[in-house]
């Protein structure tokens, strides 16, 4: 086959998921409606907190940094699906493909690791509430932000350097709606076993490891519940770990069923679709989540709409 080397590529073609032109009207509202719904609702939230001094606590600076994330996350993708439909036109250019690679895995990253940076968070409220001022002060938090963001800044380098030393075939249609390192790696006619073990090592950084500090956190949680003698106050902390249960849950669920499809299905299209429930349905769901599970948040929005009124 005829190899082209990378910096001869101008441009990859996204199938996106349907190649039916009567279904792209249909599938640009929907991707559209979500996609403001998605931004709006996790701005929302960013409103409250800032503008609510009830919310100003570690919990709530990493629950807006969360739904920063979750906007940087949908923007990566979702407008260039809808500028690729609405110009009849399936084009990334070589670096716009590169430049979605490196922000897509920032983004999930810096997600995964706030999450775990909350799910702590819960543990030291709930399993040491004395020293809950103590350790958890605003510099601290802070600092784990910082820590979490260069983690996740520095794995997304790696995978943008790595990707970039790859040579393609002819061949160079991605069958998805983005730029994918997976995808990037089948239609790689090079040697992609570097590209493979920095793919191992990421996912145990953005992956593993806060998946682990997540379940190690929720053991001590329940066990330190499970000892309390009133069942108000049971419900009460059960009720607090809620909403953040909830998008640990549809976050890495999500992220897994979509791993599992695509093993055992040998359809690319198939798995397109099945991408769309992380990279688009999770940050949309995040703030309603928030906002209908979480008391806090929705005396907030009260007290926020009751001003501007």
């Amino acid at each position: 086959m005829e190899l082209q080397n990378l910096t001869h590529i101008s441009e990859f073609l996204l199938l996106g998921l349907s190649d039916d032109p009567e279904l792209q009207p249909l599938l640009f509202g929907l991707f559209l409606s979500m996609y403001l719904v998605t931004v709006l609702g996790n701005l929302l939230i960013i409103l409250v907190v800032s503008c609510d001094s009830h919310l100003h606590t570690p919990m709530y600076f990493f629950l807006s940094n969360l739904s920063l994330a979750d906007i940087g996350f949908i923007t990566t993708t979702v407008p260039k699906m809808l500028v690729n439909i609405q110009t009849h036109s399936k084009s990334i250019t070589y670096a716009g493909c590169l430049t979605q690679v490196s922000f897509f895995l920032l983004f999930g990253c810096l997600d995964s690791l706030l999450l775990a940076m909350m799910a702590c968070d819960q543990l030291v409220a709930i399993c040491h509430p004395l020293h809950y001022p103590v350790i958890m002060k605003p510099h601290f938090c802070v600092l784990l932000f910082l820590v979490s963001f260069f983690i996740s800044l520095l794995d997304s380098q790696v995978h943008y350097l790595m990707v970039s030393q790859l040579i393609f075939c002819t061949d160079l249609e991605i069958p998805n709606f983005f730029c994918d390192v997976s995808q990037l790696l089948n239609l790689a006619c090079s040697d992609t076993s570097a590209n493979n073990i920095v793919i191992f090592f990421g996912g145990t950084i953005s992956g593993f490891l806060p998946i682990s500090v997540i379940v190690f956190s929720y053991y001590r949680i329940v066990s330190s519940i499970l000892r309390l003698s009133s069942s108000g106050g049971k419900y009460k902390a059960f009720s607090t770990c809620g909403s953040h249960l909830s998008v640990v849950c549809l976050f890495y669920g999500t992220g897994l069923g979509v791993y599992l499809s695509s093993a055992v299905s040998s359809s690319p299209r198939r798995d397109a679709v099945a991408s769309v429930m992380y990279t688009v349905v999770t940050p949309m769901l995040n703030p309603f989540i928030y906002s209908l599970r979480n008391r806090d948040i929705k005396s907030a929005l009260w007290r926020v709409a009751s001003r501007i009124a």
